[in-house]
């Protein structure tokens, strides 16, 4: 008589295995096709213009009309190109900017396809289109990219990096920001091949050596969405950074008053630099 335990039991493994097989392959794939419903949790909705800044729209070359808002600097002054994170608007970047408009800077307050109304859908490209749109729009108003201080939080930091790379802007800042985001989501995501699988990949790290202009990064050592490692790894890039540390702070270190003043003392550096040049 055979015994057919061993035979069942083979089949409950393979059976087993193929229902995990079946499961990974799944997990990977909502990440594939969904993995910018991930990325750019947009706002919906409109929101007012904030005092002192008025609602303005620049057209992105793919043909988008984007809204955002711009308070124009003192004479003499230079103007901040502030690209906000996720899950924000160009309205919140007026709160994270507003210890630097009593120094007379101009904030153009950027806005991205697909957030507060809108038109179009995030990703990469799109938003290197609605930066490039920004700058093209301020260049309009007389202000050249030499006068243009770029500001990028978390996200927009990916942003502001291409700004910086592709212009001759004065300085750029980076509030918490990621080395790459394929960096990011492969240590959040290690069971998985994430950095294979992602569209968007916002690579910081291997652009900060082409960018000739003073940097700044800020990050808080209690950041557990992008951790201060990688600021540190960004810092290691380039001969032209600055790194300062916040002991304690999280991921919301654009909104604290020590993010914005170190961002103004970084700012009149560069004014001084100017005038002795």
């Amino acid at each position: 008589m055979v015994d057919g335990t061993g035979g069942k039991g083979k089949r409950a493994v393979s059976t087993f295995l193929l229902a995990i097989a079946i499961a990974y392959a799944a997990v990977a794939a909502v990440l594939y096709f969904s993995q910018r419903s991930f990325i750019y949790p947009a706002p919906a909705g409109e929101r007012a213009a904030p005092a002192g800044f008025e609602p303005i729209t620049y057209r992105t070359a793919d043909g988008l009309d984007l809204r955002a808002g711009y308070r124009r600097a003192a004479d003499g002054a230079p103007t901040i190109l502030y690209f906000h994170g996720n899950a924000a608007d160009w309205q919140s970047s007026v709160v994270a900017t507003d210890r630097l408009v009593p120094a007379g800077f101009g904030v153009l307050a950027a806005e991205y396809r697909g957030y507060r109304g809108n038109p179009g859908t995030p990703s990469e490209a799109g938003l290197y289109a609605d930066g490039r749109a920004a700058i093209a729009w301020l260049g309009a108003q007389g202000v050249d990219p030499s006068r243009l201080v770029i500001i990028g939080n978390s996200i927009g930091s990916g942003v502001a990096t291409q700004m910086a790379a592709e212009t001759s802007a004065r300085g750029l800042v980076l509030i918490s920001p990621f080395a790459s985001l394929q960096q990011l989501v492969q240590e959040k995501l290690r069971f998985l091949p994430a950095a294979l699988l992602l569209k968007d990949r916002y690579r910081n790290d291997e652009k900060l050596p082409e960018i000739r202009a003073p940097i700044l990064i800020l990050h808080g050592t209690a950041d557990t969405l992008i951790p201060i490692d990688h600021a540190r790894q960004l810092a290691q890039q380039s001969s032209h950074v600055q790194l300062t540390e916040f002991a304690g702070i999280g991921h919301d270190l654009a909104w604290h008053d020590a993010a914005e003043l170190a961002t103004l003392r970084f700012i009149e550096s560069i004014l001084v630099l100017e005038t002795i040049e």
